[in-house]
Formats: C-alpha cells, structure tokens, sequence
C-alpha cells in the first residue's frame, strides 16, 4: 500500500521486486525398505551415517550375544551407500508380524505398565527401576502447581541391558494428568519404552537405581517376551498403502526421497517379490524417485537375464521410466563367514555412486563411466565380455563390468524403458533423474502462485522466476545448446492460458529443456592420407 501523503516532504516506499527464488531439491536422498533388527515400523527415520543405523536399527550384531545378523541383510546396503558417497538415507522397517516385549515394574495391585515402541527381541533385555522421589523443593513444587499429592510422583529409570546399552531417566513422573504426565513424557522422549494401557502410581518401589551392571535380580523382569518379524514373502508384507502405511508406503511421511532401494527379506541370497518390483516402479512415478533394481539370484548368465527379464522383474509400461535394473549382482566381503568372498545385492552402491555423482558433478551426468567405481566391491559376481555386454545394453540392462585399469565401475545408464525396440523419452538415467529433479523443484517452489490473481503480472512473474531457475541450470551445463534459446524455454501467457481456463482457476505453464545425453557409443573415424606427388 502508498504511503498516506499527510505533509511536504519526501516519502520511501519499498516495491516488492516480484522474484521468488525457486530453489533446486536434493537429488540423492536414498530409501531403503526392508527387515531390521529393531526400530520403528510406523514411520521413516532419517539417517546420515552407518552409525546411525546401528544405534537405530540393530546394524549388524545382536547387541545382547553379540553375534551376527544372517537375517538382515539391509545392513550391507546401507554401509555400501555411504561408502559410496552417499550422504543421507530413509530407512523403512518392514515387518510381517512380530510382538513387542512388555515391562511390568513391581507392586501388589497397582503396577506401571511398559511396552517397548516396535516389535522384535531387541527389547527383551530391557529393565526399570522405579523409585520415589526425594521430598525435596521440586517435588513440593509440582505437587502445589499441578494440585497433586506428593506421593502421586515417582522416578523411572530404564536401561538397555544390551552390550553397549544406555540408560533414560525420568523425574518426578505422574499417572495424573500434568505436564509430568508418565505417557506423554515416554512417547516424546524415550527410545526404548512407552506406556501400555492406562498409567497407574506403582504402590512398591526399588530402593534405588543400580551402580552395577542392571540384572533381573536389581529391577523388573519382562512380563511378556518380544519376538522378531517373520520373512517378508509378499508385496503385502512389504508395506500397505492406506490411512495408516507400513513398509515401502512410509515414504508418503517422508518429505522427499530420490532413490529406492529394496532389500532382500532373509538373506543376500534371496529375492525381492516380482509383485514389489511392479509396485516399488509405479509408487517412485508418482514421487519422481528411481527405483534401482536387483536381479535375482538365480541369474547367472547373459543367457539367464535375457531369457527371464520381462517375467522376473515384470516392470514395463510408464513405470518402466522410473527404474533401472542393473546386472549382475556384486562378491564383497562377507562378515557372517569371516570376511571370505559372498555375493550381494549392488543397489545400495550403486545408490551411493549416483549421490557421489549428483555431487561431483551433477544429476544430468549419467553415473556410470570409468568414474563411477563401487568401493568395498571386489568384483562382479559374473565377469562380463564386451560381447556379452553388447546382449544386455540394447535390452535396457546395465552391467557391472571389472576393467583391469578401472576396476569394478557401473558401464550402463538405461531406464528400464530404454530398450532399443522401445523409443522413449525417459531412455536415459540421467535425462529421467534430470526432469524428475526439475518436476520436483518447480513444484515446491511455485506453491506461491496458488490463489494469486490469474492475469498477465502473474504470468510475467511465473516466467521470471522460472526462467531464472532454468538458467541457473543451462549456466552449470545441465542442458545442449550454446545459448539459453535453444536450452530451454518458459511459457506463460494468454497463449497458454485461455479465458476459459481463467475461469475455470487454471494457469498453464509450458516448460521444455533440451537434456544432454550420455555418449553411449563413441565411434573413431580413421582415414589415411593418401601419398601425393608433388607437382
């Protein structure tokens, strides 16, 4: 609004300039469905490290015996993602079935019930200890502010008996309803234990928290034994859609993820449901992700993936744009058997090979080449002939090859729907991950243009911040051309938006670019010079 002009003199109005910046989303956010050993199963957590997987998710060894997990092979694909490059992961704990462990504290007739948040054994070493608060300033004070008596408060220690185990401790906690409300203190800040049913005061106490090691001797013992989940066999097992999601479908909690990765449910050796390839593809096409596919074990040879490909992975259609299936599977070291050879899946690496590259150089460049190298991999589990290659590539697979200069590298960048019988816009990884990363951006970022008034100021406002965006890309080399014209281009105006459609409370907006495709076959052209007389 102008200023109101009440005396001579000099007025300052500051004109909104019209730009909004749009600003470019991640690219290489990996999530990762599949059986752990604990955590939640009602929701992605977000993680930033292999140790963080391990304090969340049980990594690699049970914590109580400290042996190894044969049954969780998620593990490994995680550590090859941030070995690789990779820098952030969702994680998604499937399960099919499995109990929760639940802690009961001493008492005669009025006990304190505890449930651990999520299914599985991991929960079954789990101990408390409640004790009565001292009659101390702080005690008085709750008790005057909350109108409660002082005997209605009492401490809760719990402690994690696992090798490595901590401990949570929680004063002055009430089963009246208070800020200091044991059930919602539990829910908003335990790791380890919530409270089942409705609270209640225990009427016996410990003496005190133990200065030793926690035994069932020193607090509670557990009334009813977690069990772990069972094998996930189905797509059903692998997550339901619905009010409330489970496995694969916690990702509609997430913000924003790029990759997908699904693992095994028992073993390196097993494979994933082909019912979870069709509809890991058909859910990454709606969230503009990259489903990397693994082949099944049984492949073996060129002969095996040819002569199974459409009814192993049946991914095809429009879906087929987001996935890209890579061949073969990968030998690395193995800890269940010492570190002696084993085969695995390779789409964690190869996860964190497109962060790497994404990085280094950007999501237009295909992450393959002599750059794309799979750390921790020793070799491929099938050692690949150029002329074998030259079987896969046209049929959208790409390979893992070993070069004796490169090592072991990622040598394909097909989406499953870039077969040569099969023209498609999305042929390409990287002209797929690149429109999804521009989809992704300019939809978060022109929520602004919704209810704004639809008539040409707006349109010029689309065009320019648009535009902007666009040319930030042309400028680090994410499309062809030698001048913006022939890169890109933003419409926006009465030829794209009808009076009808301002009627209707619609706004078009055309947006083309002119991606870089990856040099897939470069052909050397020799000629000698024929030897001339001088004359």
């Amino acid at each position: 609004m102008p200023a109101e002009l009440t005396y001579p003199g000099v007025y300052i109005e500051e004109i909104p300039s019209g730009v909004r910046t749009i600003s470019g989303v991640s690219t290489s956010i990996a999530a990762f469905v599949g059986r752990t050993a604990s955590g939640p199963t009602d929701q992605p957590v977000v993680i930033t490290s292999y140790a963080d997987f391990e304090r969340q998710f049980g990594g690699d060894a049970d914590r109580t015996t400290g042996a190894l997990f044969a049954k969780y092979p998620i593990g490994n694909s995680v550590r090859d993602f941030f070995n690789n490059g990779g820098a952030t992961a969702i994680i998604c704990r499937a399960a099919n079935g499995g109990t929760a462990a639940k802690i009961v504290s001493k008492g005669t007739t009025k006990k304190l019930n505890l449930i651990a948040p999520s299914v599985g054994t991991w929960a079954n070493k789990l101990r408390i200890v409640v004790t009565q608060p001292a009659d101390d300033a702080t005690l008085a004070d709750y008790a005057l502010r909350f109108g409660l008596l002082k005997t209605d408060f009492f401490n809760l220690a719990i402690h994690d008996n696992r090798t490595g185990g901590v401990t949570e401790s929680y004063g002055y906690l009430t089963a009246a309803a208070s800020p200091r409300n044991v059930t919602g203190i539990l829910a908003s800040q335990s790791q380890l234990l919530r409270v089942d049913g409705t609270p209640d005061v225990p009427d016996a106490f410990d003496t005190a928290i133990p200065t030793g090691v926690w035994d069932d001797s020193n607090s509670s013992k557990v009334a009813t034994a977690g069990t772990d989940s069972g094998s996930l066999t189905t797509a059903a097992h692998y997550g339901t859609d619905g009010v409330d999601p489970t496995g694969l479908y916690l990702l509609r909690k997430a913000d924003l993820f790029n990759l997908l990765v699904i693992v095994p449910s028992n073993s390196a050796n097993d494979d994933v449901p082909t019912a979870v390839h069709a509809n890991a593809a058909k859910f990454c096409r709606e969230k503009r992700a990259l489903y990397i596919v693994d082949p099944p074990a049984a492949w073996k040879s060129t002969s095996d993936v040819l002569t199974n490909l459409g009814s192993a992975i049946n991914i095809s259609g429009p879906d087929a744009q987001n996935a890209a299936l890579y061949f073969p599977r990968v030998i690395e070291a193995d800890p269940l058997q010492g570190d002696s050879p084993g085969t695995f899946t390779a789409s964690g690496a190869i996860a964190g090979v497109m962060a790497r590259t994404d990085t280094t150089r950007g999501v237009w460049k295909a992450p393959a080449g002599t750059d794309a190298s799979l750390t921790g991999v020793q070799r491929p589990a099938v050692l690949l002939t150029d002329a074998q290659n030259g079987l896969l590539n046209p049929k959208a697979v790409n390979c893992i090859r070993s070069f004796a200069t490169y090592g072991n590298v990622v040598w394909g960048a097909r989406t499953m729907a870039g077969a040569d019988d099969n023209p498609n816009d999305y042929k390409y990884v990287p002209v797929r991950r690149l429109a999804n990363f521009i989809e992704e951006s300019l939809f978060r970022g022109l929520k602004w243009v919704v209810f704004e008034p639809n008539d040409e100021p707006l349109w010029a406002q689309i065009r320019l911040n648009v535009g902007a965006f666009m040319q930030d890309l042309f400028r680090q080399g994410a499309f062809q051309g030698t001048s913006a014209k022939d890169a890109y281009f933003v419409h926006c105006d009465k030829t794209t938006t009808t009076q009808n459609d301002i009627n209707k409370g619609v706004v078009n907006i055309i947006v083309g670019f002119a991606p870089l495709k990856p040099a897939e076959f470069v052909v050397l052209q020799l000629t000698q010079i024929a030897g001339q007389i001088l004359t």
